[in-house]
């Protein structure tokens, strides 16, 4: 065993070093810009809000409750299902995820609502959601939609959109800036 080895035993792995051979290519930075999907974020974060609503709407008849806070989990796993299937990198997946779970709280408030209505009239929760009509969402407003929902849902969209991008290694993110700076002409250099 050599006198440096044994000194690297105690000694946590350098993570940040810079690695003196690495060269950022710019190729592998389109790449990434070519992986991103908008079509596969919003298809994933409405098959979220689906299953998601459903299995909130069975929890809450299962235990006679209603949980405001499910909105915080429906956020996460927005959030998470955009960045898995968007591999995004701009503005644009956070703010998908954000308006997912906005509109992913109101549906899941809709549909556990029309669960609770359902038990009391002893029919399918479907029935109560076909039978909905223009007079029935200002009662809906009234008397189910509180001020911890919209709270609730406002916090999930700052919880989706922190999520909702895709996380980098250090050689993406440097080949991502260089092919960002090979696209994009120099600020200065057209000025006299």
């Amino acid at each position: 065993m050599t006198a440096e080895h044994s000194n690297q035993v105690l000694r946590l792995p350098r993570r940040h070093s810079p690695a003196s051979d690495f060269r950022p290519d710019p190729e592998q930075g389109a790449r990434l810009m070519r992986s991103q999907s908008m079509r596969g974020a919003i298809i994933a974060g409405l098959i979220v809000i689906i299953v998601f609503s459903a299995a909130w709407a069975m929890l809450s008849v299962a235990i006679s409750r209603v949980f405001p806070w499910m909105t915080l989990v429906l956020a996460l796993l927005i959030g998470m299902a955009v960045r898995r299937a968007g591999r995004g990198l701009d503005w644009r997946f956070p703010v998908v995820a954000a308006f997912a779970t906005v509109g992913g709280a109101l549906v899941g408030n809709v549909v556990v609502a029309a669960a609770f209505t359902a038990a009391e009239y002893e029919t399918g929760t479907l029935t109560i959601l076909r039978a909905v009509t223009a007079m029935t969402w200002p009662v809906f407003f009234d008397e189910v939609i509180t001020a911890a929902d919209l709270i609730y849902a406002l916090f999930g969209a700052a919880l989706a959109a922190f999520y909702a991008n895709r996380r980098l290694s250090r050689e993406q993110y440097a080949s991502l800036r260089a092919w960002q700076r090979e696209c994009r002409p120099a600020s200065g250099s057209n000025r006299h």
